[in-house]
């Protein structure tokens, strides 16, 4: 019969009256995984801002509320960031801890224009999870001055060396703009004007921006940008000044304000 015990034991059974009886489902303790241990849950998030457009000097205030989607109440632990995008980076401005209405506010001041977002960084518990990027537009100093004296022209005609005030080449309309709106002065010459102000990358264009496209390093033809992919500019003969959708990627920006 020792050797029975012995048996029993061996594979965790139970030796009764002379009987060997398995141990209940109930009784039996659960096998926990190491995956479903550390296994977490991936918050839902909704958010808001509080304007898509803002003064330089301006602040913006993007809201985002988080919610455990399992069971469908909010989470009140954790840290969420505001973070900008510039370049191909997403940079941080500011952050707070979540609390007991899993509800956060978070104020920046964004100096250019960009995409804005809320990052909840995670917990033990919840995954790291990244909200919806909202577009906001900083309208620079200067910059409404410049695109309001570049309507005033739309429907100019064009004429080859002309810098206004009723028609004009390319550069001789981006120099009449920019001395008018802001008192800066061009060369009447797009190549030259390419090397005015302050260079910009593309991806950080603002309204009012100096557009210069090029042939190679050659600067042949000058706009301003107007935002979303367009400039005012004089194009060539027979066309008029015009807000157009901006065709080629060989440009360089430049910021005169």
């Amino acid at each position: 019969m020792a050797g029975a015990g012995a048996i029993a034991l061996s594979l965790g059974l139970c030796l009764c009256a002379g009987q060997l009886v398995a141990p209940s489902a109930a009784s039996a303790a659960p096998i926990v995984t190491a995956a479903a241990a550390s296994a977490k849950v991936k918050p839902s998030v909704r958010s808001s801002i509080s304007t898509r457009t803002v003064a330089y000097g301006g602040k913006v205030k993007l809201t985002a509320k988080y919610i455990n989607p399992a069971n469908g109440k909010v989470i009140t632990s954790g840290t969420v960031r505001l973070q900008a995008l510039r370049g191909s980076k997403w940079v941080n401005f500011t952050a707070k801890a979540l609390g007991s209405s899993g509800t956060v506010t978070l104020t920046g001041e964004p100096h250019v224009s960009g995409r804005m977002r809320a990052y909840y960084v995670g917990t033990p518990t919840y995954k790291a999870v990244a909200g919806g990027s909202f577009s906001v537009t900083v309208k620079q100093p200067g910059a409404t001055k410049i695109i309001s004296e570049a309507k005033k022209h739309v429907g100019s005609l064009y004429k080859y060396g002309a810098a206004g005030p009723s028609r004009f080449d390319c550069s001789g309309y981006t120099m009449w703009v920019y001395k008018k709106a802001v008192g800066k002065s061009l060369p009447h010459k797009a190549n030259s004007q390419q090397k005015y102000g302050k260079s910009v990358a593309k991806g950080s264009k603002q309204v009012g921006d100096l557009i210069i496209f090029r042939n190679g390093s050659y600067g042949y033809h000058a706009g301003i940008y107007a935002g979303g992919g367009y400039m005012y500019d004089s194009p060539h003969t027979g066309a008029r000044v015009s807000k157009r959708k901006m065709i080629g990627s060989n440009y360089v920006v430049r910021r005169l304000v």
